[in-house]
């Protein structure tokens, strides 16, 4: 019995004008300018349940991969205890999973889905319903400066890095607005990326907007419980064609969730991820 399913993803449109892609991530009370200068726009896609099939996606093919370990640290309420209790334990994991010498985790983000709220305030993030990829090469390049030492971060740049999430549910089984990921074959990098620049008080960022292209291949893990995780690549320095490069992703409303399931609960570390 099949658990594909078929839901709306939001993709990315262009400033009409040409402009550079923007989203302010905080209040500006000196300008007029709207909080982000692009748009988006919905196309019903289908996206096939790869349940069974797990072992076919891999970081170097599809620029995911999913795995079973349940977290020893599983109450995800206090930010310090996630950074003192979850963060080696995920490094530990990452390291086994890829092959990596050395990870930096640089920062996470919990989300628990609450009925009627919109947006990403950081008080109250929500599932992310845009086609977006966390990182561009730049930004990717200048994470490491930024966590890194100055006298280590040119010679580990040298080297293969990559930027990996860890994404997990927490508290029950994410039934309710799952994470929906696009296969890196299916990708063409140079026509479906825009970059998109995060603009904070005090530095920017940058993330990849992702265009609407028919040839997309959409997965998704149904009913992920807590003791599964999904790695999701957002950058690889290796960029020969030899691996993916990235992978799209996106949460979704699934019109099959049966009423009454409790709100997704999720986290998801972000991780530099270096290689000797």
């Amino acid at each position: 019995m099949t658990s594909d399913t078929t839901s709306a993803l939001n993709y990315f449109v262009a400033p009409v004008d040409g402009s550079r892609a923007y989203n302010r991530i905080y209040a500006d009370s000196t300008t007029t300018k709207p909080p982000r200068n692009w748009t988006q726009e919905p196309h019903d896609i289908q996206i096939e349940d790869v349940r069974g099939k797990e072992e076919l996606y891999k970081l170097d093919n599809a620029g995911f991969q999913y795995g079973r370990e349940a977290a020893k640290h599983t109450s995800f309420l206090n930010d310090g205890e996630v950074e003192r209790e979850y963060y080696p334990e995920s490094i530990d994991l990452i390291k086994r999973v890829t092959g990596a010498s050395s990870i930096v985790i640089f920062d996470h983000t919990i989300r628990r889905r609450r009925a009627g709220e919109v947006g990403d305030n950081p008080q109250k993030r929500q599932p992310v319903s845009t086609v977006h990829v966390d990182q561009t090469t730049a930004s990717s390049i200048a994470r490491v400066h930024r966590h890194l030492p100055p006298t280590e971060a040119p010679s580990l740049l040298r080297k293969r890095f990559q930027i990996i999430n860890l994404w997990r549910p927490i508290s029950h089984a994410a039934v309710d607005w799952p994470l929906a990921l696009c296969d890196f074959r299916s990708v063409d990098v140079e026509k479906d990326l825009a970059p998109v620049a995060l603009l904070y008080p005090d530095r920017e960022g940058e993330t990849f907007g992702v265009k609407y292209n028919t040839k997309h291949q959409w997965k998704y893990l149904k009913a992920m419980t807590p003791e599964e995780f999904v790695l999701i690549k957002c950058f690889d320095s290796i960029q020969d064609g030899s691996v993916a490069r990235l992978t799209p992703h996106t949460g979704f409303q699934d019109s099959n969730t049966p009423e009454g399931t409790p709100p997704r609960e999720s986290i998801e570390l972000r991780a530099l991820v270096f290689y000797d």
